[in-house]
């Protein structure tokens, strides 16, 4: 399916600027019954009866998995926590019944007799699973306890996941290991060592492959408790301080003293939003090599899931193509079956530079990309990998390494020589437009009126790679823009490449990217897959999120780019609670979720009651069954309503056979009710209400039928052309009108950071989220390191949490009732709410300057009590930090610049975005943002010395300057009062200088370059010199001094 597709749905058109129809085969999935816990099939016992390990509740566990608790783990049901009995056949463990003295014969067939009558009830189990291995349908257990319990206590502790490839003896070793701890179980005799080897091998690998593919690390008590104590301590000081401030005015300087209360009791809520949330902080592990042997077995399908990939772009010009270039080649190049990987990249800006850009890197990964998987090249983005002053022959055998590698530095010279030259010649836009290769006119001369475009590079139908190998598919899109139309910026765009990849492509997961974000770890894919594809946590996961990380940043971090204490430290405590909150990039999406639909939710088991007894007596018991029934029914309603009642329960029964097997392209939902024969009316009135489902999805059948489809693929009989009109509708500038797009479905509209209002809508509806931190980053991107665009980014950021603050999805009032749990809130809270911080940060911030000038102070005379306080105070200040610093290993200076950072854009950019977003929203007035620079100068770091004038300068300007002279003048007092004045100098001298300790990377921004004057040295000498200058005139060495006695006037007239 190549070629240029271009069209507008309103005006029933669509263009064909050569392309090949291509015909996708079906897919088929297959049909296992599996375990809860590893996701395998469970097997059967001698007699052809179901592998049952516990009676009490008949929780789906494999026998591997069950014996493998019972020497390894809590020897307890991961369901019901009861505790498991011995099968016949199975090693004694410590804590069996010792008066089953005949243990060794004991037979299961008299539990089966004893729980024969409850058989209807458990009938789930005896009914093969639907799905596919990567999203089995599940029974929800009833009150079962989280996966993160039982992949703590099945987590292989012998087994090692450090390696992807071992040696033979390393080999050896693993497979000795485990035959010793068979035999410790008695599974193995030891004199069956009969020189099978293979079959020892394979027996090893099965019982690898079951094991879970993550498992939680939580912090060591050791670092994490004295940190939770200090937390306690703090807030109790907290509140004594509070109460010393309150009840001890200054009276002789009223008007400073409350102000400052004030600021100091908004830092305290602050400070509480921001600390509790880190109160859970915990780390994953993932296991690779366990993923391969369950998904990738020899012989068998590849069954890892499919993956789309969304890039966004908006201006070529502004975003450079080389970098764009340099993303799209690293995500060609994942390890990931090609055949399961799509790159869509959005062109919000219809330039032909970014098309033509992209045919030519389309052309240059044929080469690239088996390049980089012949010899297993990191990172596999060109710009970054021949830039690294690294040994690269390092564990490099091959003799043809370095031959190859030359070449292929070459051919990426000329391929960059190519994108500079697309990039001149796109300075000057011609008169009449600009033209394709073939003569035909751009469809998106006019960037803000030109229809959809669709543009299929490489694929299974397209160009191979230069060893013959099929390359995954590339895909431009650039949505259909009117005028009169609200297009949503970026929020609007990733939209759109959603309903695009579900009709071409319809992978059950994405990874959106910012155009600067390149893959920095080829197996980024798989490290997601570990907790996406888990049978028992990846149903209810929205998203993987991985940390963000910097390319091309100063050594020292001036203007803390690297926001290492939000990705380290805030991040993990998320984690630990109910995830982490989305951050616009690096991200891995459960498509379901960006539905709108609800996590499966398991339903509490009924309790146990006697038939026997009048309806009365339940109701005097506390069991209502007439309310629960009540319940049911009402929320069925509720269901019914929204159109979702039988969404779920369809795809529990159904799997895929609700698609149309025609051969032709559907445009009809009449085909989805193919299928649906023995199904009540209720149910299929409400899945089959054309209507409600046009309301919320848009009025395209195909997206609305690949929305059911949770596993992801296409519906059968699909062609080429049916799907590439049906694109280019879904991308049409009308299509989301009178529909949940952006309100319910997909990114939210209604912020500049889509991001943060996309993720909290999740997490209302019960979702939860992983954050993913593999020992490679898996992710790395461009940051501006320039002060101006890093204050530009940062007012960006904050006006966006001004706007959602002020809309119907503050985190203040929105989705109490549902599923958020509290310190996820108060997370949310705090990421609406730090803007406001700005205006008491500033008003302290003047404080010590009023305070040096006006010889006034905030604070009356201490006595030796209320100082206890105050010290008490700072050293759980400092206590707290300390701690936090040693169990998230962050170090002390990215902390220090964090710190420094948040006084700097506290007082400049968020106080800017709060006036500007009032503005915004009350008043009307919409601020224009310009996409910050990403390129940098010739110069290594060039950029960052470039000073480039703006308004938000102007604050933390004002508030140096004022400082620096109120501790000249305080200076000045105290050598003009005497000794007496020095004393409640030093207070005020240390309050001006935490001031201007915190702007000094601003101060010493605005200084300029590194080979002039350190910045520090100008600062220094001139307060020294100002106040060297006040001593001297104090002492007036040039007046002549009267020496002799002192003659005073009497007082009478002579």
């Amino acid at each position: 399916m190549a070629g240029l597709f271009t069209g507008s749905h309103g005006r029933d058109e669509m263009h064909v600027l050569h392309g090949v129809d291509e015909h996708r085969p079906p897919t088929a999935e297959a049909t296992k019954k599996i375990c809860r816990v590893c996701g395998d099939e469970i097997g059967f016992k001698e007699n052809g009866d179901l592998f049952v390990a516990c009676f009490e509740c008949r929780f789906p566990v494999c026998r591997p998995c069950y014996e493998y608790e019972r020497s390894e783990g809590n020897k307890c049901c991961p369901q019901c926590n009861t505790r498991y009995k011995r099968h016949k056949g199975c090693p004694r463990v410590a804590g069996d019944d010792e008066e089953n003295f005949d243990a060794d014969d004991f037979d299961d067939e008299f539990q089966i007799k004893h729980y024969g009558d409850t058989a209807p009830d458990h009938q789930h189990l005896n009914t093969p699973s639907e799905n596919g291995d990567h999203n089995q349908q599940q029974q929800q257990h009833p009150n079962g306890p989280a996966f993160s319990s039982i992949a703590g206590s099945v987590a292989g502790k012998d087994f090692e996941a450090e390696k992807e490839t071992y040696t033979n003896s390393e080999w050896k070793e693993r497979v000795d290991k485990w035959k010793t701890r068979q035999e410790k179980r008695g599974l193995v005799s030891k004199g069956d060592d009969s020189g099978n080897d293979q079959g020892d091998e394979d027996e090893y690998l099965m019982a690898e492959a079951r094991q879970p593919l993550w498992r939680k690390v939580p912090i060591a008590s050791s670092l994490i408790n004295p940190y939770r104590i200090v937390i306690i301590s703090r807030l109790v000081i907290l509140g004594f301080f509070f109460h010393f401030r309150i009840l001890t005015p200054a009276y002789d300087a009223f008007p400073l003293w409350i102000i400052s209360v004030i600021c100091e009791i908004w830092f305290g809520f602050s400070w509480i939003l921001d600390q509790f949330p880190k109160w859970f902080p915990i780390n994953r592990e993932t296991y690779l090599d366990r993923l391969s042997m369950r998904f990738e077995r020899e012989g068998e399908p590849n069954g890892l899931a499919p993956v789309d990939f969304f890039v966004s772009s908006v201006d070529p010009l502004k975003e450079p193509p080389i970098i764009t270039a340099n993303t799209i080649l690293s995500i060609l190049s994942v390890d990931y079956p090609v055949d399961k990987v799509c790159c869509y990249i959005s062109d919000d800006g219809a330039s032909m530079l970014l098309f033509d850009a992209l045919s030519e890197t389309a052309e240059f990964a044929r080469r690239w990309v088996p390049f980089c998987k012949k010899y297993s090249i990191e990172p596999r983005a060109p710009e970054y990998y021949f830039s690294e002053k690294i040994d690269y022959l390092k564990d490099k055998v091959q003799p043809t390494f370095v031959k190859d590698r030359r070449a292929m530095k070459r051919e990426y010279e000329e391929f960059k020589v190519r994108i500079n030259a697309l990039v001149a010649a796109a300075q000057k836009k011609p008169e009449d437009g600009w033209v394709m290769q073939d003569g035909t006119p751009w469809p998106g001369n006019n960037s803000r009126d030109h229809p959809g475009m669709i543009q299929v590079y490489l694929g299974s139908e397209g160009a191979l790679d230069v060893d013959g190998k099929e390359l995954p598919r590339l895909v431009y899109v650039s949505r259909e823009k009117r005028p009169g139309y609200q297009h949503h910026k970026k929020a609007g765009a990733m939209n759109a490449m959603v309903r695009v990849s579900a009709v071409l492509t319809n992978a059950p997961f994405m990874l959106n990217l910012d155009c600067d974000h390149y893959v920095n770890n080829s197996k980024a894919v798989r490290e997601a897959m570990c907790f996406l594809m888990d049978p028992q946590l990846g149903k209810k996961l929205c998203y993987v999120q991985f940390p963000q990380r910097f390319d091309g940043i100063d050594r020292h971090d001036r203007y803390a780019n690297r926001n290492v204490v939000f990705f380290d430290i805030n991040m993990r405590g998320l984690d630990g609670i109910q995830g982490p909150v989305y951050v616009g990039t690096g991200c891995v999406f459960n498509r379901q979720a960006l539905y709108g639909y609800d996590p499966p939710v398991s339903e509490k088991r009924q309790k146990m009651t006697c038939d026997c007894w009048p309806s009365w007596c339940c109701c005097c018991c506390g069991g209502s069954r007439k309310k629960k029934s009540k319940q049911s029914k009402k929320k069925k309603g509720l269901k019914a309503l929204l159109g979702l009642s039988g969404m779920y329960s369809k795809k529990k029964k159904m799997g895929k056979n609700y698609t149309r097997k025609s051969a032709g392209p559907i445009f009809d939902l009449e085909g989805i009710e193919e299928g649906l024969e023995g199904y009540d009316e209720l149910e299929k009135s409400s899945l089959m209400s054309q209507k409600n489902f046009e309301k919320r999805f848009g009025q395209s059948p195909v997206f609305i039928t690949s929305t059911l489809m949770e596993n992801g693929g296409l519906p059968e009989g699909t062609n080429s052309a049916s799907l590439i009109k049906e694109a280019i509708h879904v991308i049409s500038c009308g299509y989301e009108e009178k529909t949940e797009w952006g309100k319910e479905i997909g990114w939210i509209y209604g912020s500049v950071t889509e991001d943060i209002l996309t993720g909290f809508k999740m997490h209302c509806r019960g979702w939860k989220s992983v954050y993913c931190m593999p020992k490679r980053p898996a992710f790395k991107g461009s940051a501006p390191i320039n002060l101006s665009d890093r204050l530009h980014q940062v007012l960006r950021w904050a006006l966006g949490s001004v706007e959602i603050f002020m809309s119907r999805h503050c985190p203040l009032w929105y989705g109490y009732g549902g599923k958020l749990k509290w310190l996820e809130r108060l997370a949310y809270i705090n990421t609406i709410v730090y803007p406001f911080t700005s205006i008491p940060l500033l008003a302290y911030c003047t404080l010590p300057a009023v305070c040096l000038l006006t010889g006034k102070f905030i604070i009356p005379t201490l006595n030796n009590f209320a100082s206890i306080w105050f010290l008490a105070l700072f050293l759980s200040i400092i206590t707290t930090g300390v701690l936090e610093l040693r169990w998230s290993g962050v170090s002390i200076q990215d902390w220090w610049r964090n710190e420094q950072f948040w006084v700097i854009g506290g007082v400049s950019a968020h106080l800017f975005a709060v006036f500007q977003g009032f503005l915004k929203v009350l008043g009307g007035v919409d601020t224009n943002f310009t996409v910050t620079a990403k390129a940098a100068d010739d110069v290594e770091f060039g950029e960052l010395y470039l000073f480039k004038w703006t308004t938000l300068l102007i604050p933390p300007t004002t508030l140096i300057i004022l400082n620096m002279v109120g501790v000249v003048a305080g200076v000045s007092d105290a050598i003009n009062n005497g000794y007496g004045s020095w004393g409640p100098l030093f207070g005020k001298l240390f309050f001006s200088f935490w001031v201007i300790l915190h702007l000094y990377p601003f101060l010493k921004g605005l200084m300029g370059r590194q080979n002039r004057t350190p910045t520090i040295v100008v600062l220094w000498s001139v307060l020294l010199a100002s106040i060297f200058s006040l001593v001297w005139v104090r002492i007036d060495p040039f007046l002549p001094k009267q020496t002799g006695p002192i003659l005073k006037q009497c007082g009478v007239e002579c």
